[in-house]
């Protein structure tokens, strides 16, 4: 995993780049019918800070502005502790806090929690909650909208950022590949985006945003990396293809695809698992 926050002060040690997170100046009207209005730059509006996470508030295509807004992170930042392997949560009752920022990585607000919609480290890593708020809300307090998910599998090549709300850092880099299945430790991550070498994410980008810069729509999470070369350990995941050959690509970073997730929400972001389309992994 790109680990949470002690993993991240060392990291940022033995980079010389301290450990204080550095908060840089880089990143009304209410509507019932979905919102599409895209960004037209990457910058840090819509993002969040956790306890020791970073991620992003979310929208689906046929999400509506008076629906309840929905916060995108890892399975692995789940504050009661990682979902254990086959381990689906879903309604789980929550008042986590989240630092909503503006494009220039000021927080603005803090956003509550009131339940843990979806969480799994089976076939991907995400956790999505519900906030006590909705879209239309934070635009007109705030004047910041939430980023669309995109609904469609990424593709090779296209130049991506990953943006972290925990360290108020963008990393640019390309979608590498794609993964056939991603082993670390207990878990296994299915169809993962491989980064090309320049998005070094580390500890606190876990749960970023992947954004598409040409569309500015979300087409992934951020959530692993190989640290240290072993094979399939824990911060240290190795690929598997489909054969069962496996390769192992220290210093290179993952994130787990998201479009199927849209699939498996319906009216006012309500989740349902058996939706026609949907293939997240059930309790």
């Amino acid at each position: 995993m790109n680990k949470p926050l002690l993993a991240a002060l060392s990291a940022l040690a033995i980079a010389g780049l301290g450990a204080t997170p550095a908060i840089a100046a880089p990143h009304s009207a209410v509507k019932t019918a979905p919102h599409t209005a895209v960004k037209a730059t990457v910058d840090f509006a819509g993002t969040v800070s956790l306890s020791n996470c970073s991620g992003s508030v979310i929208r689906f295509p046929n999400s509506a502005d008076t629906d309840p807004a929905l916060v995108l992170t890892n399975g692995h930042c789940l504050e009661t502790g990682m979902p254990s392997a086959g381990e689906v949560i879903t309604g789980q009752s929550s008042s986590r806090s989240f630092g909503l920022l503006n494009s220039a990585g000021t927080k603005v607000a803090t956003l509550r929690a009131n339940q843990v919609v979806y969480s799994t480290m089976t076939d991907t890593d995400v956790t999505i909650y519900r906030l006590a708020t909705t879209y239309a809300r934070i635009r007109s307090s705030y004047g910041i909208s939430p980023l669309t998910v995109q609904d469609t599998h990424p593709t090779a090549g296209t130049a991506i950022k990953v943006v972290s709300g925990y360290w108020k850092r963008i990393y640019s880099c390309n979608v590498d590949g794609f993964v056939y299945r991603l082993k670390e430790g207990d878990w296994t991550f299915k169809d993962s985006v491989r980064y090309t070498s320049a998005c070094n994410t580390i500890g606190g980008t876990s749960g970023s945003p992947v954004v598409d810069t040409a569309t500015g729509k979300v087409v992934a999470v951020n959530n692993t990396g190989n640290e240290d070369g072993e094979r399939c350990t824990v911060n240290n995941p190795c690929e598997v293809d489909a054969n069962g050959n496996v390769t192992v690509r220290q210093g290179i970073n993952y994130a787990q695809e998201i479009y199927n997730i849209p699939a498996c929400f319906t009216t006012g972001n309500t989740l349902n698992l058996s939706a026609a389309g949907c293939t997240l992994p059930k309790p």
